[in-house]
């Protein structure tokens, strides 16, 4: 495999300003399998390779080693600033009056710059959970989805867009009904939203939404994310690599399964984030971008392989009273039951 891809040729994906970003980028969250080190290693080769998308977030704890690596390709003359696009993210902890504006003062300071490109809210609570906790832990204060407490934050956000600190905002692990309670309310509208997406967890309306609103959705287990913690599997969870369209095409075109995956993503018009630190890995995922497209046939095979199967559940944030992690994401009950007296 070349040593690195000619940045020019990947396919970009527009922002509701016009501006286009890479299709793929490459995800930080190294999972209870990767330490700090080695994930920011993959990002300086993967940004070496032609990567120029990086998913960050402040509670994946390795923006500091990040930030060294995004000096480092800089220093090196390996990338520009400009050329590169950086995310980062406000954690559930830091969604209080002021602290949105320190944690990304904090996110800043870790990758060493002085804009981060999009800023996400990354969950739509203050639900907070130790990092590596276990599935069962739950937080006394937690609580359900409150679009005012929501919007709060989301201000703060606006009010980051406004100092040029970052350029744009998003939002994250949001469903429709949420969306539709806050969008409206929104000075400054999301650019991105980031949610689960793969073969057999498509989210088609929360998809079309997003498309419907200019919000360029970017989808994070990407290939069912077989390198997720513990606490987030079950017996039901269905793996992507197995599903017989997924195979099939991966058969048919003679490449792994997970680059199907891929594939299937980039063709579908979502930006994937996947994770991987093995170089052979990360290189495959953004070259498949270029080559040898997934046929129309094969495409719809994989939209019907859909299961509805949620991998990341999200149950650690779960308040007293809640019937399951369903209620995270309105599955029962909650739609369209909020008041929000909220002024634009």
């Amino acid at each position: 495999m070349a040593d690195r891809i000619d940045t020019t040729l990947i396919p970009q994906r527009k922002l509701y300003t016009g501006e286009e970003i890479p299709c793929m980028g490459l995800g930080t969250f190294g999972s209870d399998k990767y330490n700090a080190d080695q994930v920011s290693e993959a990002v300086y080769g993967a940004i070496r390779y032609g990567y120029r998308l990086i998913d960050c977030a402040a509670v994946y704890q390795n923006e500091a080693q990040i930030g060294d690596v995004l000096q480092r390709v800089m220093r090196e003359g390996i990338a520009l600033r400009k050329e590169l696009f950086i995310t980062s993210k406000v954690w559930n902890d830091m969604h209080g009056e002021g602290k949105v504006m320190e944690s990304c003062k904090k996110s800043l300071a870790d990758l060493k710059l002085d804009y981060i490109d999009l800023f996400f809210v990354h969950w739509p609570f203050p639900n907070y959970h130790a990092p590596g906790c276990s599935g069962d832990s739950r937080n006394p204060d937690s609580k359900p989805f409150d679009p005012e407490e929501f919007m709060a934050v989301w201000r703060q956000c606006e009010e980051l867009v406004d100092k040029g600190l970052v350029r744009y905002i998003g939002m994250s692990n949001m469903t429709v009904a949420k969306m539709e309670a806050v969008l409206p309310l929104c000075r400054i509208q999301p650019a991105a939203l980031e949610m689960e997406l793969h073969p057999s967890f498509q989210q088609p309306e929360l998809f079309e939404y997003a498309l419907e609103h200019s919000i360029l959705p970017i989808g994070y287990c990407p290939i069912g994310s077989p390198s997720r913690p513990e606490r987030d599997r079950t017996a039901e969870d269905v793996a992507d690599c197995e599903l017989p369209a997924v195979q099939a095409a991966a058969e048919a075109h003679g490449i792994h399964p997970a680059v199907v995956c891929l594939k299937w993503a980039v063709q579908r018009g979502q930006v994937p984030i996947p994770f991987s630190v093995k170089e052979p890995q990360y290189q495959s995922n953004l070259s498949c971008t270029l080559e040898d497209p997934l046929t129309a046939e094969e495409m719809e095979a994989i939209r019907r392989e859909d299961r509805n199967c949620r991998l990341i559940k999200g149950q650690v944030f779960l308040w007293e009273g809640a019937g399951g992690w369903e209620d995270l994401w309105d599955v029962d009950g909650g739609r369209g039951t909020w008041k929000v007296t909220v002024q634009p």
